[in-house]
């Protein structure tokens, strides 16, 4: 399993951001969904590594959040609320959210397994952080433009560009620069790598 602490940064200076990303991570298949833990942290447990990618890469483009990753056992029975819960994954998650404050000016996130789960575990772990690090550089250096392009694309889709740039009312040309630019086709390999990883420190 999979548990997710998210901090918000600078809380104290800015506003409760928790409810907005709440309602964003409505639709995420979680086996606890996230909610409020304490102060101005989100907490969600899931079992599926894509989906985890998925919300770290969502999460990471909206910015303003310390994400820790904890990949592990739950205690069961389990509760109705993260906040119930316990276990070897929580206590990875919480250990990789501190750990993720310290992280300065880079991406600000960190993975960490099980503490007992040995040395190969924490080396997939450091394998997958890694990856959704250098995926996080690319999310967040992209543009408004960039993004008005790639929120329109589906991975494995053919033919679509045209059909973006007939939308956006730009030329396909501008269409293909904006993917190459931002890195939008290596996105699709890193994140199977990362969740590939994820499932592997988490085993």
């Amino acid at each position: 399993m999979f548990v997710l602490t998210m901090d918000q940064r600078g809380s104290r200076k800015d506003q409760d951001r928790v409810p907005a990303l709440l309602d964003s991570l409505r639709a995420v298949p979680a086996l606890l969904p996230f909610e409020r833990s304490v102060g101005d942290e989100v907490q969600g447990v899931l079992t599926d590594a894509d989906a985890v990618v998925d919300v770290v890469l969502d999460v990471l483009r909206r910015g303003g959040w310390y994400i820790g990753i904890g990949a592990g056992t739950v205690q069961e029975p389990l509760p109705r609320s993260p906040r119930e819960a316990g276990g070897p994954a929580f206590v990875a998650a919480r250990k990789a959210v501190e750990r993720a404050k310290k992280l300065g000016e880079r991406v600000p996130l960190c993975v960490r397994p099980d503490p007992a789960s040995g040395s190969e575990a924490a080396a997939h772990a450091a394998a997958a952080e890694a990856v959704l690090a250098l995926l996080g550089r690319l999310v967040r250096n992209r543009t408004d433009a960039e993004w008005r392009v790639l929120d329109l694309l589906q991975p494995g889709a053919r033919g679509q560009q045209v059909e973006v740039a007939a939308r956006l009312g730009v030329s396909p040309q501008a269409v293909s620069k904006a993917v190459f630019r931002s890195g939008w086709q290596e996105e699709q390999g890193g994140r199977a790598a990362a969740a590939i990883l994820l499932k592997l420190a988490d085993e």
